[in-house]
């Protein structure tokens, strides 16, 4: 698979929620991927938390940009199934989130995303299924 350790998603790649949560890529290797983002009121929802969508939004581009690395220019991959459980409410502050493979497969990848405040708290954790599509 292809070998990458440097950040490669362009900023204007990751559109108006990137910008928001100031979305920054701080690690993309074929088995990991890591990312660091705050937590602001534009993100909120109207009990000024974050939003859940928000939590569900990092776990699918954390998943999605690691498994792509990993599947390399074999093709393309697409998530088919998203699923964030969210424990702790945030209402400000640094998240980091780290993407890790759960399978990978001929035809499917599976990645797991934790994401954890600056006292190193599971904030949430999902899991997102993704269809290796070959070119």
């Amino acid at each position: 698979m292809a070998e990458q350790s440097s950040p490669s998603v362009p900023v204007e790649a990751l559109g108006v929620v990137g910008e928001a949560i100031g979305f920054v890529v701080d690690e993309v290797t074929p088995d990991r991927m890591q990312v660091h983002w705050e937590v602001t009121p534009p993100v909120h929802q109207p009990d000024g938390i974050l939003h859940g969508g928000i939590h569900s939004w990092v776990v699918e581009t954390v998943a999605s940009v690691a498994a792509a690395t990993w599947f390399g220019d074999q093709g393309v991959v697409v998530g088919v199934s998203n699923q964030t459980d969210f424990f702790r409410a945030v209402r400000e502050g640094r998240l980091t989130s780290t993407g890790t493979p759960l399978h990978r497969g001929r035809s499917q990848q599976v990645w797991v995303v934790e994401t954890r405040d600056d006292r190193d708290r599971l904030v949430a954790r999902g899991q997102v299924r993704l269809q290796n599509l070959s070119r």
